[in-house]
């Protein structure tokens, strides 16, 4: 059985933010691609494309899980979500990867997973104006994207970045690979992949 990558789906979601991980790790053959909703009802994303969520977020297996991917959306300023929260705390408990870019970084502040990660969102600024308790400074990166103690984060503008940390943390390219990926995609540069499956 495959280990599943969980990828939370929602009205608003920014569609393009795990647009190119999502190919990366469904074609990989390693990982079965899930979609999450907060309810089984369809949503919409930014950009108008129609998702019918596979499993809500109750019927996630965390021991199947090898990760859990936020993207943003405006909902994220907005308020927080305890049975997400929760939900969480049990995917990082059973070692899954927990990855959020820009709003949804919110999140992984409100969860407390940041107290032991580095990590990086929009501005550190925006973070304290939206969670004025955030207490994590320490730790804050001013990088596009980084990955520490199972977590990633990333701001709006990088989700090449992004990317590159997911496939390089579930292994889906060896190291030159996924710097080759990265090189591919962010400045045009093709190249070709060894270590592809």
């Amino acid at each position: 059985m495959k280990r599943k990558a969980y990828v939370l789906v929602f009205d608003g979601l920014a569609d393009w933010e795990p647009a190119h991980v999502l190919p990366e790790i469904a074609n990989s053959g390693k990982f079965e691609v899930v979609t999450v909703g907060f309810s089984p009802a369809a949503v919409r994303s930014m950009g108008g494309f129609k998702i019918l969520p596979d499993i809500t977020l109750d019927e996630v297996r965390p021991d199947e899980a090898s990760i859990m991917i936020l993207p943003g959306g405006d909902m994220w300023a907005e308020k927080s979500y305890p049975e997400l929260i929760a939900l969480l705390h049990r995917l990082h408990g059973e070692g899954a990867i927990i990855a959020a870019i820009c709003g949804a970084t919110l999140e992984i502040v409100r969860s407390g997973l940041t107290n032991s990660a580095r990590h990086t969102s929009n501005d550190r600024d925006w973070l304290k104006s939206i969670i004025p308790d955030y207490q994590d400074e320490a730790r804050y990166v001013d990088a596009m994207a980084v990955s520490d103690n199972n977590v990633i984060t990333a701001n709006g503008l990088a989700n090449v970045e992004f990317t590159r940390e997911i496939i390089g943390q579930l292994g889906i390219y060896d190291a030159d690979d996924t710097q080759r990926w990265y090189e591919m995609f962010k400045h045009g540069k093709f190249q070709v992949l060894n270590s592809a499956a």
